[in-house]
């Protein structure tokens, strides 16, 4: 059992100097700010349940947490009793989820009423907190992490997600079957993660706490403690450390968690003042939460290795005694020498299988029981019944034969195989779940674990470098980076230059040159030089923290088709009691021997009808696998979303991946996605009097306050007009007008304001500049000459953009832009094709230039001068006939269309904005990856398909094998220990059949065009 917060001595400091005291504290008091750690906080987003995108005035929404369901009739019955109310307009039944979301009239119905409606159909109901995807977290409020142990199938978690909603306090709770973890978000003015820990254990499970979202807890491990008066003088250090809040030392784990405030005290300062105020004897390093989960992991599949070699070995002896002594005379007439009323080889099976029993199988004994105390039945029931009803027959054989002197024969050997079997499965099905969640610890082992701080005097001069603990890091901090080590956190080279390899976080496999003012992603390599680079990011704000909370998120959440696992099998209600029921009629159908149902001869030598009957009755129970079901789609999820994470494609989700597979539109954004967004200025035509140098100028103000590419590319070619100077690799991305040497050539700028698909517009000497396209010209009433007309439409034809300029009303000139295609951008779209996708354009340009962009690609349904709101539009366009479109963009005006479409990709290198809508990520810049993402989510789902169909095959099949029905043509059955092996080995194949996913390779560009609709 965890320690509670009740357990625990707990201190609090008010200041500096303040006496110590050991008092309870209120578990919520201070923990509504725990560890700066981002985790899952999209829960309610996921796209796995109705959402209601509004509610009209005078209607109320809540949220109900419903325990109970488990297929979809039941999820039918719920809907039919809560539309059935008076005054409930809509409502909508997630099973998945446990929880239906309605809209009624509070004037007509009561939210106890909708609860009371729920009950009086069969199910348990909580109403949970008023849902809302952007509102932030409450104070008090945390969304915490922990680690579940002894999950086996979809009905665990059922009972889990369960018993934690009922809880007070707690607003939600979901649990991954496949990573064994839950998240769960609650009040920590009502309940502590220590009573989550506490009622989860109660159930018959195993949990600790990983990490919570809050920002101001730090856990350490602390070494050099050997006694009381160590930790009395840790105690005495932290009492008088201003900023501390609460502190609590775990003697048995040597960790200490403490509670700062984060405005007073830094967790690099707490951590040097420990170490200084001990004079050096305690050493203090902070704890890495998914290093912790990680070593979790390992103690399960320890355990389990422990609790199967324990079962064979005790096993093995039954067995020998059983199959090889009777050919072995000596040993033979030792066994069958009597010792009291039964003989020495009864004994000896009797107390190996009884340790075997109960000792080793007290874990389904004690997994069963929760199942049924929870109302709900599991693998771990039919284990308990199956070995049961063996070592219970064969102890009420020996009782009968030593009081009636009739003997019949036993099947010790049967249970303690079985066991043996069972936990054989689960050794080596928890050794491949541990596989599936490889992506996460490859990417948390990308981050070194120490960095070199350079410390600087109060001039800013560096006078030496310490080493420090790399989750210690904060922004500002100038860290060294030598050549052939790791980059320990996100920020901007300040001296020196190197190539460095990002290949592990963003795909591309070409060296990246760094110099000043470059930006550098913490986990990559530096190849060369020596760097010193600033910290701009740290935690888990950085871009590698970001990516391993991405593919968290999508390995927590649960893809659409899983609910098909709970249609077919129907796992909560009705299939272990059906498989209970075919047992009993096998058991009552061999029985049948004893009225002439069938020879005599098909008893085993010194057999009887019923112990023939009872074997066959017990095969039924063990082989029949609900866990397979329940485990076909989210491991092949897990694997899938890490190996997508290896190639450079970030999925956000199950559903993203299921939606993606379906996809027949592409809409390609056309500046920086099928272009290379490096725009360059090809043409320059001035139509008034003014010499070149001017208009450039005149230009290169108006733009220097836009972010549009082509904005910056007419800022750059005025630059190099006037300086002469070619950009280098590292200076191409920086902000010429911020740059001291430059912005001295600029002229003031007023009122400036960028109107999107259009251009921008800005005051000059107190004259009115526009620089667009025709249409914010005309708007404002410029004229446009015949001449510039035919220059223009000259430069669309030859897809150049025409960049029209006024001054004062009059046209002074006209820029032609280029943006080159992305070199793979013709493979790409012909691969599409090939693929059975239609790819098509929008871009807010003109038309001419979009229809000479879209030639040139080989696209040939274009939408050209649309604005951004507009390509929603388009995109809603093409759904109305059910079709899934997918849309790829990089820029903040692709967001409304990222989010519209049904599957939004994001080239990584765009903004924040367009990656935070999106539902990929694709880290390269390049259109590949679009053929990549759709690939494997094709190759995931017909991998998914292929374990249901396993899964199911494998229940329909084994169970009439086991029951006999073939024993009359064939003359062949399975023994029980044997039905037991294919049980344990049926989860463990479909775990190893989504491990193949870990083969995938990206289709290449020279095979892309080989690609054919499945």
């Amino acid at each position: 059992m965890a320690p509670s917060f009740r357990d625990l001595q707990l201190t609090v400091t008010s200041s500096a100097g303040a006496g110590r005291e050991s008092s309870l504290i209120a578990a919520g008091r201070d923990e509504g700010d725990l560890e700066d750690v981002r985790l899952l906080d999209s829960y309610d987003g996921d796209g796995n349940s109705e959402r209601f995108e509004g509610v009209e005035e005078g209607l109320k929404r809540i949220q109900v947490g419903v325990t109970g369901m488990t297929c979809a009739a039941c999820s039918n019955s719920v809907e039919g009793a809560l539309t059935g109310l008076n005054g409930v307009v809509r409502a909508s039944v997630a099973l998945l989820q446990n929880k239906a979301d309605v809209i009624f009239d509070p004037n007509l119905v009561k939210d106890e009423d909708i609860k009371n409606a729920i009950e009086n159909a069969g199910f348990e109901a909580e109403i949970l907190s008023e849902p809302s995807a952007t509102q932030a977290k409450p104070h008090g409020t945390l969304l915490g992490q922990f680690t579940i142990g002894g999950l086996t199938c979809t009905n665990c978690v059922n009972s889990v997600e369960g018993i934690l909603r009922k809880l007070p306090g707690v607003k939600r709770a979901v649990v991954a079957l496949a990573t064994s973890l839950g998240e769960v978000e609650y009040d920590t003015t009502v309940i502590s993660k220590d009573d989550i820990v506490n009622a989860i254990e109660d159930a018959g499970f195993e949990a600790s706490f990983v990490q919570s979202s809050a920002q101001d807890k730090i856990t350490l491990g602390v070494t050099g403690i050997s006694s009381e008066l160590d930790i009395e003088i840790l105690e005495g250090i932290l009492c008088n450390l201003n900023g501390v809040r609460q502190f609590y030392f775990n003697r048995i784990s040597r960790e200490l968690d403490v509670l700062f405030d984060p405005e007073v005290l830094r967790a690099r300062s707490l951590v040097d003042t420990i170490e200084s105020e001990s004079s050096g004897k305690f050493n203090v390093h902070v704890k890495n939460p998914y290093t912790r989960v990680a070593s979790k992991d390992v103690e399960e599949s320890s355990k389990m290795f422990r609790l199967f070699t324990t079962s064979l070995i005790l096993s093995i002896p039954v067995f020998l005694m059983q199959v090889v002594c009777p050919s072995i005379p000596l040993l033979y007439s030792l066994l069958l020498r009597r010792c009291g009323p039964f003989q020495m080889g009864d004994w000896l099976k009797w107390a190996l299988v009884t340790l075997v029993q109960f000792g080793v199988g007290k874990r389904f004994y004690v997994a069963a029981g929760r199942a049924l105390r929870n109302g709900s039945t599991n693998m771990d029931v039919l284990v308990a019944l199956g070995t049961s009803a063996s070592y219970f027959y064969s102890v009420c054989a020996l009782l009968y034969g030593a009081i009636t002197g009739f003997w019949s024969p036993t099947y010790f050997e049967t249970s303690a195989m079985l066991i043996t079997f069972v936990l054989m499965g689960k050794y080596l099905e928890s050794l491949a779940k541990g596989k599936t969640s490889d992506a996460i610890k490859k990417l948390v082992e990308l981050a070194p674990a120490t960095a070199l701080l350079l410390v600087k005097e109060k001039g800013g001069k560096n006078f030496g470098e310490r080493e420090i603990d790399a989750l210690l890091i904060q922004p500002g901090d100038v860290l060294k980076v030598l050549p052939g080590t790791k980059i320990p956190a996100d920020g901007l080279v300040v001296w020196g230059s190197s190539y460095v390899n990002e290949s592990m976080v963003t795909g591309e496999s070409s060296p990246a040159l760094k110099e000043v003012n470059s930006s550098v992603i913490g986990g990559t390599i530096n190849l060369h030089g020596s760097l010193h680079v600033q910290a701009t990011k740290v935690g888990s704000n950085t871009v590698l923290s970001q990516i391993i909370s991405l593919v968290e998120t999508a390995q927590m959440s649960k893809a659409p088709i899983q609910k098909f696992a709970d249609y077919v099998s129907l796992i909560a209600s009705i299939f272990v009691p059906t498989v209970v029921v075919l047992s009993l009629l096998t058991l009552l159908g061999y029985a049948g021997g004893v009225l002439g149902a069938y020879p005599e001869k098909w008893l085993p030598e010194n057999g009887n009808y019923f112990v023939f009957a009872l074997m066959f009755s017990i095969s039924v129970v063990v082989i029949a696998c609900p866990c397979a079901l329940g485990l076909a789609t989210p491991t092949a999820v897990m694997v899938a979303t890490g190996v997508g994470a290896n190639n450079g494609v970030l999925i956000k989700g199950g559903d993203a991946l299921e939606r993606a597979q379906m996809v027949k539109y592409v809409v390609f954004d056309k500046t920086g996605t099928l272009t290379q967004g490096k725009a360059t200025v090809t043409t320059t035509k001035v139509l008034a009097e003014m010499d070149r140098g001017e208009f450039l100028t005149l230009v290169a103000s108006a733009e220097a306050s836009s972010e549009h590419p082509l904005a910056k590319a007419i800022l750059e070619y005025a630059r190099h007009f006037h300086f002469f100077e070619e950009p280098s690799a590292a200076t191409e991305a920086q902000d010429y007008r911020k740059d001291a040497k430059f912005s001295g050539w600029l002229l003031d700028v007023s009122e400036f304001s960028a109107l999107p698909g259009r251009g921008v517009q800005c005051f000059i000497n107190g004259k009115k500049v526009l620089v667009g396209n025709r249409n914010l010209l005309m708007e404002n009433g410029v004229t446009i000459p015949s001449d510039a007309e035919t220059f223009i439409v000259e430069l669309e034809e030859s897809a150049k953009t025409g960049i029209l300029v006024a001054y004062d009303a009059i046209l002074i000139g006209v820029l032609g832009v280029a943006d080159p295609l992305k070199r793979e951008a013709v493979v790409v779209v012909e691969g599409l094709r090939k693929m059975g996708i239609k790819p098509i354009m929008v871009t807010g340009d003109n038309r001419r230039t979009a229809q000479a962009v879209a030639k040139e690609v080989g696209i040939q349904d274009i939408r050209a001068e649309v604005m951004p709101a507009g390509k929603a539009d388009v995109i809603r366009s093409f759904q109305k006939d059910g079709s899934t479109v997918a849309m790829v963009g990089d820029g903040i005006n692709d967001s409304p269309a990222l989010a519209a479409a049904d599957v939004g990709m994001a080239i990584g290198a765009g903004t924040d904005i367009a990656i935070e809508a999106a539902d990929y990520v694709l880290m390269r810049n390049s259109l590949e990856d679009v053929i990549t993402a759709i690939d494997l989510s094709r190759k995931t789902f017909s991998r998914i398909r292929l374990n249901y169909v396993f899964a199911m095959a494998y229940n329909v099949i084994a169970i009439p094998v086991a029951a006999g029905v073939f024993f009359p043509l064939v003359k062949v059955k399975l023994p029980p220990w044997a039905a037991g092996a294919c049980m344990a080995l049926s989860s463990v194949s479909v775990v190893c059949s989504s491990l193949l996913l870990r083969r995938y390779k990206k289709p290449r560009l020279t095979s892309i065009l080989e690609i054919t609709v499945e």
